[in-house]
């Protein structure tokens, strides 16, 4: 168990995504700071009810469950301006937390057992195949990699990380983010997300879903 600065976004972070943020509030830009540093990390936590940015009289609720972000980079190109990119290293489940005064929330967390490494199936290697297709298409375009939502190395054997690139990638509500990121098994997490991939006819075609 250890005590995380919580950094609450209306998205989910995955083990190996990368994230990247503009930081201007003070409470944000003082744990990152502090972050750089040291070398710490944070953790990235679903927001469930409230807005990103602080608004006095609002209540803020966090989901249960996060993925600690790492900062690769950085870039201050304004005063009270901070661009950082980040990439998502271990999950956690919340046991308490608690916002001070400055509005930052603490959390005391258990991290969960990381993904183990196993191949692809080849019963759902039509998944991985349309990641592929996807990954082509985007480079073709020359979009840039940090506006991709993914870089490489790109690790197209892995069920996790194949998993966990769909999870970002498909426009799910935040209940099943949340409930694709805490199932510890990745093959359950690959086949889980085949199903909906298939559901909206997007094996094969490398489109992301609307």
């Amino acid at each position: 168990m250890v005590t995380l600065p919580l950094f609450p976004l209306n998205t989910v972070l995955f083990p190996g995504g990368h994230l990247p943020l503009q930081i201007f509030e003070v409470r944000y830009l003082d744990l990152v700071k502090r972050c750089i540093e040291n070398g710490e990390a944070f953790g990235v936590v679903p927001l469930l009810e409230g807005s990103e940015v602080r608004v006095p009289g609002q209540q803020e609720k966090l989901s249960g469950a996060g993925t600690m972000a790492r900062i690769i980079s950085w870039d201050a190109p304004a005063a009270g301006l901070l661009k950082i990119h980040c990439i998502g290293t271990t999950r956690f489940r919340i046991l308490s937390c608690e916002q001070q005064k400055n509005g930052l929330w603490m959390g005391e967390v258990v991290a969960l057992n990381d993904d183990l490494e196993v191949p692809v199936p080849s019963e759902q290697q039509d998944v991985a195949n349309a990641l592929a297709t996807l990954i082509r298409s985007l480079q073709k375009k020359q979009i840039p990699t940090e506006r991709m939502q993914l870089a490489p190395p790109y690790r197209l054997d892995d069920a996790g990380w194949v998993a966990n690139r769909w999870c970002e990638l498909l426009r799910l509500d935040m209940t099943e983010k949340q409930r694709l990121l805490v199932q510890e098994n990745p093959l359950v997490r690959l086949e889980l997300i085949q199903d909906v991939l298939g559901a909206n006819g997007l094996l094969g075609s490398g489109e992301i879903a609307g």
